[in-house]
């Protein structure tokens, strides 16, 4: 028989387990790293998403604060903010009458609405709701979710050199020089405070 015929024995049973267990090592590793980062890749996409629905929300609060409408003769014009907390995060509400934009239906409506903001508590979670109604019309408004998965909301207003947690138009008949809101989130294992200052003009 020729030397390379005898030579020719082919794989051992110990060096094809070892190639098997360095196969299966390598393809656990490559798995593992995939769904890492694909969770990274999720946990962007919703601290993007909740960072853009954090701007909409703060930016829509500017702009009704900046319209806050009050009077002293009319009872029906307020402008309440109340300090609240749950769990011992903050969840203040507050309630004004501001100017709407005009309407884009045929629906016959006011330019003051009814807004209401406060937080809602569900299996110790956290969310803001809003709602709003036409001053002057008889639809009782419904709280909807403006923002959810909050760590915090907190309403303070500026008058006479010092911050203040409440306020009540009936007790103090005017509106405060500014309003200072802040909504907390959860980053990670930490919070971040975010806020945003407006000023009311409609006095």
């Amino acid at each position: 028989m020729p030397a390379t015929m005898r030579n020719n024995h082919g794989f051992t049973l110990i060096e094809v387990l070892v190639a098997i267990l360095l196969l299966v090592i390598v393809a656990g590793a490559l798995y593992a790293s995939y769904f890492t980062v694909l969770r990274a890749r999720d946990r962007v996409d919703e601290g993007g998403e909740q960072r853009r629905e954090l701007r909409v929300t703060l930016d829509l609060i500017r702009r009704e604060l900046d319209g806050a409408f009050y009077r002293t003769d009319d009872k029906r014009t307020r402008f309440v903010a109340e300090d609240r907390d749950l769990f011992g995060k903050p969840a203040s509400t507050l309630e004004m009458v501001t100017v709407s934009p005009p309407s884009t239906d045929d629906r016959p409506a006011s330019d003051l609405l009814l807004v209401k903001y406060g937080v809602k508590e569900e299996e110790r979670r956290l969310s803001l709701t809003r709602e709003a109604a036409d001053l002057f019309g008889s639809v009782k408004p419904t709280p909807y979710p403006q923002m959810e998965e909050i760590e915090g909301f907190l309403v303070e207003c500026y008058d006479s050199g010092k911050w203040v947690r409440s306020w009540n138009s009936e007790l103090s008949p005017k509106l405060p020089e500014r309003v200072r809101i802040t909504v907390t989130l959860k980053d990670g294992e930490k919070t971040t405070d975010i806020s945003v200052i407006a000023r009311p003009r409609m006095r």
